[in-house]
């Protein structure tokens, strides 16, 4: 259990990292607690509706910068995570979190008949198929937060990036067709000793002007 003085600690610690120190890598003990960070995000009715492309390779990483207005964390990082979401999720994607979860929790399928039926009926009413993608990409959002909160826990620097170019993502990480699309992604590794953006003051009103209290 981490103590309140210290998830306050890490979390005025991290910031958006501009510059990363690409001889420094994240350990794989470490990089795999972050795995299970996204793994273990919620999401709405649990339907998980991402794919998340863990990047190492450097020849990829570097082809990424020119899509991302040549900004050299995606290349400079020792991993870059890109969230993608599923794109139309409907009664297949459904069908398949209720079949995991009678297999999770020993149960047939058949009892989770109801479950089924409400998510189907949330989901795949007209009015919500019209907004369906955008209710994917605030999922993976959700995926986002979690993990830059559990590295600012672990001391590992994260930057979240939605300044890039998501059809020449999809192209350079074969997702074209797979029902999966780019969102956003996020660079992650240790800061570059003269990152100038380490020691900037962090930016924030006051509690009173975004906390009400009812």
């Amino acid at each position: 259990m981490i103590s309140s003085d210290s998830l306050i600690h890490q979390l005025k610690w991290r910031y958006a990292v501009k510059k990363f120190d690409p001889t420094k890598t994240i350990s794989p003990a470490d990089w795999a607690a972050l795995e299970q960070s996204l793994v273990l995000t919620p999401s709405s009715f649990g339907l998980q509706p991402w794919k998340f492309i863990v990047i190492t390779d450097q020849a990829v990483k570097d082809q990424l910068v020119p899509h991302s207005w040549n900004q050299r964390q995606v290349a400079d990082a020792s991993h870059t995570v890109v969230f993608a979401y599923k794109q139309n999720l409907g009664e297949v994607e459904i069908t398949k979190h209720v079949n995991r979860t009678a297999e999770v929790r020993g149960l047939e399928p058949a009892t989770l008949d109801k479950f089924k039926s409400v998510i189907v009926n949330a989901m795949t009413h007209p009015t919500a198929q019209e907004k369906i993608n955008d209710w994917a990409i605030k999922q993976v959002y959700i995926a986002l937060g979690s993990f830059m909160t559990a590295a600012a826990m672990m001391g590992i620097d994260t930057c979240p990036m939605e300044g890039l170019q998501p059809v020449k993502y999809d192209e350079l990480l074969g997702l074209v067709g797979s029902g999966y699309a780019t969102a956003v992604a996020c660079p992650a590794g240790y800061r570059a000793a003269d990152d100038k953006y380490a020691q900037t003051p962090k930016v924030r009103y006051k509690p009173e002007d975004v906390i009400m209290r009812i």
